[in-house]
């Protein structure tokens, strides 16, 4: 059975860094679609950003772009987030998800992150950025 796992989260002020990791301890992640979500309080859970691990499709919503960079280690079944320049609007627990299916990669490169195509969750990792 895959399981995500997820470390990384803090608090930290405007302007600083954050990496996140996601790993699947004992599980290959080859195939999948991981994606990163998050979700602020009353707000509804959200699609940041996605990648591929057969062939490194990425994407990540406008408000990420220049800021967030995804990447993935498929030797050690891992994917990571790194979050620079962090905003206070970044503020949410974020969640590491799988997309198993086949055609995962297509919703990816067309930013199509919807949560019933992820399976699999990670536990969520709390990230709080003050001003």
């Amino acid at each position: 059975q895959l399981q995500l796992v997820e470390s990384g989260g803090g608090m930290v002020q405007a302007g600083g860094s954050l990496r996140l990791s996601c790993a699947s301890p004992g599980f290959s992640l080859d195939g999948s679609t991981i994606g990163w979500f998050r979700q602020a309080p009353g707000k509804e859970r959200e699609g940041v950003s996605c990648i591929n691990m057969n062939d490194g499709t990425l994407n990540y919503v406008d408000s990420a772009k220049g800021r967030f960079t995804v990447s993935r280690d498929n030797a050690n079944n891992a994917v990571y987030l790194q979050m620079n320049s962090l905003k206070p609007e970044d503020t949410a627990v974020y969640y590491c998800a799988a997309d198993i299916r086949p055609e995962s990669a297509y919703y990816c490169s067309a930013f199509r992150l919807a949560t019933e195509h992820y399976d699999y969750w990670g536990q969520g990792t709390q990230v709080t950025v003050s001003s």
